[in-house]
């Protein structure tokens, strides 16, 4: 699909337009609600349209903002490609928040549901990236927010969905270096622990984590424009997640590894 020089607006409307996948709930709302702010018509992508409604009814009630809800779930195929259309024919700002974690040991779990995983924490990161691009890189201006982790950067919460989140960071940083000078900007967000519903929907117990070592989700939106602006291609939000990754980055991986064991339990978890 070719994107024309309009095409990174809603129809009839002058506001520049960001699409957010998972945008329900957790970081993603977050997300939805700051751009609203900020100006941009929203691309609502979820599986629930109702919840959807709901949110585009409260971003026009509050911002005067105007919502284009795609129901779809990003781990079937056809659903990613509808979505991935929507993205090529232009938007300014794509946030791929949308994925998920498994309770469970990895031998235990059916395959259909490793699947799923992946593509959605994954497969749906880079199509929709590699759909929105083109229009962004034509237009010489865009931003791109890839939602990762700190697991991502220090393995031990859990297996797939630390390699998942591996693969956004150096899938991110490894664009960042081809779009300089064409005016789009990239970013992997590693949050650590959110205040979100993600670890109760995934069924992992986190009552005995310390109070300080939780985020707020506008902490951790706030941070991730603040680097966003400063073209700042990893963003880490809060200053324990700061000092975890760094010190991470300067232990050799062996000992790291044995640290990791004793600092995140990833029994239980996928």
């Amino acid at each position: 699909m070719t994107a024309s020089a309009d095409s990174a607006r809603l129809p009839g409307a002058t506001r520049p337009v960001a699409l957010v996948t998972g945008p329900t709930s957790g970081i993603g709302l977050g997300y939805a609600r700051r751009l609203a702010t900020l100006g941009y018509d929203l691309v609502l992508v979820a599986r629930d349209e109702e919840r959807l409604a709901g949110l585009a009814a409260e971003l026009d009630r509050k911002y005067a903002t105007r919502s284009e809800v795609i129901a779809a779930d990003l781990a079937v195929a056809e659903d990613r490609a509808r979505v991935a259309d929507r993205a090529g024919a232009g938007v300014e700002f794509l946030v791929n928040n949308a994925g998920f974690g498994l309770s469970g040991e990895f031998w235990t779990l059916p395959m259909d549901r490793l699947q799923a995983q992946l593509d959605v924490n994954v497969t749906a990161v880079v199509q929709l990236t590699r759909a929105a691009l083109p229009p962004m890189i034509a237009a010489a201006k865009g931003s791109i927010v890839n939602v990762a982790s700190v697991a991502g950067l220090v393995p031990g919460r859990g297996s797939t969905y630390s390699a998942s989140k591996a693969y956004v960071v150096s899938f991110t940083e490894g664009l960042a270096g081809g779009l300089v000078g064409t005016g789009v900007r990239i970013q992997a967000l590693c949050p650590g622990f959110v205040h979100t519903s993600f670890h109760e929907r995934a069924g992992i117990e986190m009552s005995s984590l310390p109070k300080q070592m939780w985020l707020s989700v506008e902490q951790v939106v706030a941070d991730s424009l603040h680097d966003l602006e400063r073209d700042r291609v990893l963003s880490v939000p809060g200053v324990q997640y700061k000092v975890i990754t760094t010190m991470a980055g300067l232990v050799p991986r062996p000992l790291q590894v044995r640290i990791n064991r004793g600092l995140f339990n990833s029994r239980g978890r996928t």
